[in-house]
């Protein structure tokens, strides 16, 4: 399996230290991922795309065990609709697969959000750019990497 990818080649050049997890077997849920890498379901960070009208889309970043708040959402960014965008989407913005998303090594610019209770932890977890893998970093280095706006999010 081929596991340098966008996000390790961004860490790599901003020289962040990381930890590349392998699952043995295919992730079924979050849980199994935390559970795998040693850590809690709060320290896994989902990188969720949504797409605004016009075909602007923006990443939000969850703490795995908590779940967006739509009303939330659109009050932050001060719109009407929004919606979650599907996984061709996923793929054609991010560059990466539904379920390995990361924030760290995306193609294009886009705006990143963040749940403030991503603060909370000291060591996170997030997709690595391939399937059934994720980083596991610091706080600090995955604040270094990438300056998402933070907000209240669930």
């Amino acid at each position: 399996m081929e596991t340098e990818t966008p996000v390790t080649k961004t860490l790599d050049v901003l020289g962040i230290p990381y930890r590349l997890h392998l699952h043995p077997q295919p992730l079924r849920s979050l849980a199994q991922a935390a559970r795998e890498r040693g850590l809690r379901p709060e320290q896994i960070v989902r990188s969720l795309l949504f797409r605004l009208e016009g075909e602007r889309y923006i990443l939000v970043m969850m703490p795995g065990n908590r779940q967006v708040d739509w009303k939330k959402l659109r009050r932050f960014l001060g719109v009407s609709r929004i919606t979650t965008a599907d996984r061709e989407e996923v793929q054609r913005v991010t560059g990466y697969p539904p379920g390995a998303v990361s924030p760290i090594g995306l193609p294009s610019s886009i705006r990143i959000l963040a749940d403030r209770r991503i603060q909370d932890e000291d060591t996170l977890s997030m997709g690595a750019g391939i399937p059934n893998a994720g980083l596991i970093l610091s706080r600090a280095d995955l604040l270094k990497a990438v300056k998402p706006e933070f907000g209240d999010f669930c």
